[in-house]
């Protein structure tokens, strides 16, 4: 009963949110306050203990290292290289994207170590070319997550360990390659649907001459991209923990850039950190309480394999929209091992359906992905691509895992 009771409140909070202007981060903290005490018995600081203290501080140095980056127009001179790479043509820009975010995370990043790097460029070069932001930052996701089972990823190293220890074999390139194409299909949608087709239509631009620029401002500029690459070859390279990276890098900028770093602490996304931290804290809630794990053991225990696996992959595409998809993955594929030994069900297309519907849902502006496309859009757009995100996260999560599961489970 207490986890009808957890689930239909974060619903209430969802729809309280949708009718009145206030934060949803506020109403999910205030929720999981009062459930946790007043429903569990638990002391308030266990509630808190889910509150994303990681994320937080990504999401408040990857912004903060930006700000300075936009400030002091280093972002706009990588944007007018690309351009000019390109030809000026913007509708190769969307592809560049999700190129450079594939290669990254195939190579070993993190998700949000990926996105932290391009969606600031990539938001940018939406504003200066008229280009959807929507679109732009699910090229990022998407491309982000196209690489992000490859055999030297993070999440195919835990995907395959997952299924070694319970005696499978598990392919590797099968999971890498069903991932690539699979958002890689998502992608092309994404790019025909939300405006892909006019770009194919427009002439290329006329380079415009570079403004006259300040010497101290150039060295400035300097400075910053000699920072932003340093924190690249950390997080990538080193796997240097992303916040941890882009704190020490801001931290830096801010004595090297002193100029540039004036006001940038104002244009951190406030807002939309305490919306994710409010609602991630209230989801952690529910997994520190055991609804999650109840649901999934509810799931496991069915008769049918193949009804199991398809739950399975809404169950960790819903979870995984408020949640760590790092630590949805050691949850649920787990799950799924019991059946995938049983006829009719693809052992490798289970595990692969399972993950992608795990993973897909990160465009959420509630998963770390998410947010930082959010947090580097310019300020007045925000709150219409939180919406944007909100409707597009739903539609995924609603048709992605029951696409991923005809696509890999059903042929058997």
């Amino acid at each position: 009963m207490a986890h009808l009771i957890l689930v239909g409140t974060l619903a209430l909070v969802f729809l309280v949110a949708t009718v009145r202007p206030i934060n949803m981060g506020l109403l999910a903290f205030a929720a999981a306050f009062l459930a946790g005490v007043l429903l569990l018995g638990l002391p308030a600081r266990e509630v808190l203990a889910g509150f994303p203290g990681d994320l937080v501080v990504v999401l408040v140095g990857v912004t903060f290292l930006f700000a300075i980056a936009e400030r002091n127009g280093a972002i706009e001179w990588v944007v007018t290289g690309l351009a000019r790479m390109l030809g000026h043509r913007a509708v190769a820009m969307p592809w560049v994207i999700f190129i450079a975010s594939a290669v990254l995370t195939s190579f070993g990043a993190l998700g949000p170590a990926a996105v932290a790097i391009v969606a600031p460029v990539a938001l940018r070069f939406a504003v200066q070319h008229r280009i959807s932001a929507l679109m732009m930052g699910l090229m990022t996701i998407h491309g982000a997550q196209a690489g992000a089972f490859s055999p030297t990823s993070v999440y195919g190293g835990i995907t395959n360990g997952v299924i070694a220890k319970a005696g499978i074999t598990p392919d590797p390139v099968m999971l890498f390659t069903a991932s690539l194409f699979f958002n890689l299909t998502i992608a092309v949608l994404v790019f025909l649907v939300f405006g892909g087709l006019r770009l194919l239509r427009d002439a290329p631009e006329k380079p415009q001459a570079p403004e006259p620029v300040a010497p101290e401002l150039a060295r400035e500029r300097l400075f910053t991209l000699l920072t932003l690459g340093a924190m690249a070859v950390a997080a990538v390279g080193f796997r240097v923990d992303i916040g941890v990276a882009s704190m020490v890098a801001a931290a830096l900028l801010a004595i090297l850039a002193p100029r540039s770093q004036k006001g940038a602490v104002d244009r951190v996304a406030w807002s939309t950190v305490l919306l994710i931290a409010g609602v991630v804290t209230y989801v952690a809630l529910l997994q520190r309480v055991g609804t999650v794990d109840a649901a999934g053991d509810l799931i496991a225990g069915m008769g049918s394999p193949l009804i199991a696996a398809l739950l399975l992959c809404y169950l960790g595409g819903v979870v995984s929209a408020f949640a760590s998809s790092t630590a949805l993955l050691g949850i649920v594929v787990p799950l799924a091992v019991p059946f995938l030994g049983q006829g009719g069900v693809s052992t490798m297309g289970a595990v692969a359906a399972i993950a992608i519907s795990t993973t897909i849902v990160d465009t959420s502006p509630f998963s770390t992905n998410g947010a930082l496309v959010v947090a580097n859009a310019p300020e007045a757009d925000r709150d219409r691509l939180v919406r944007q995100l909100l409707g597009y996260s739903a539609l995924i999560t609603l048709l992605g895992p029951l696409v991923a599961w005809a696509v890999f489970v059903l042929p058997g």
